[in-house]
């Protein structure tokens, strides 16, 4: 049995098997610093995993399973986008009336048309209404004396009795012009003048 081993064995196939076994001990090497690497990269416990994977091929079988499915730094990039999308989403508001959203500078909700703030008188930048002093312009704005939209203002009527003079008719309103059409001026028909 001996002489039939000895024969099969040569020195050749003893250094091949020397360096499969000596491969396999390297991958399993490698293997086990690739779940420490990545189990510290993801932000989990690395020396449990670690332990885990020195069980060979089950320990990286099941690190590979049960292993957090983002890595830290896509963690924390996920949650950066979600707390900048939180910020842009500040920005906006509901209305306190109706509920449609509403930016911060708004002054009369678009929807309802409910007053949300005041303007300044000085530089028109929307104000809280519990603000006294413009921010952007140190105009003092008491309560309630900001303005909350700028207005025309409209002549007074006086009294003709009063004033001695007769009193004038109120004005006719222009009759509204004829809207023309869009067509080509061949396609329109010939408008004759009015006498």
């Amino acid at each position: 049995m001996s002489e039939l081993m000895s024969q099969l064995i040569t020195p050749e196939l003893m250094t091949a098997f020397t360096i499969f076994i000596v491969l396999l001990v390297v991958l399993y090497v490698l293997s086990i610093v690739w779940v420490i690497r990545d189990a510290y990269m993801r932000g989990t416990r690395w020396y449990v995993w670690g332990v885990v994977a020195l069980v060979p091929l089950l320990g990286v079988v099941a690190y590979c399973l049960l292993r957090p499915p983002l890595l830290q730094i896509d963690r924390d990039e996920q949650e950066l986008e979600v707390a900048l999308k939180q910020r842009e989403l500040m920005k906006y508001g509901e209305c306190a009336n109706c509920g449609y959203p509403v930016e911060s500078d708004y002054v009369l909700c678009p929807n309802c048309h409910a007053h949300l703030k005041n303007l300044c008188p000085s530089c028109h930048h929307a104000l809280e209404p519990a603000w006294t002093v413009c921010p952007y312009c140190a105009t003092p704005v008491g309560q309630g004396r900001a303005y909350s939209a700028p207005r025309r203002r409209q002549r007074p009527q006086q009294a003709p009795a009063a004033q001695g003079q007769p009193a004038r008719e109120p004005r006719q309103q222009r009759p509204q012009q004829q809207v023309r059409s869009r067509a080509p001026r061949s396609q329109q028909p010939e408008q004759k003048p009015e006498a």
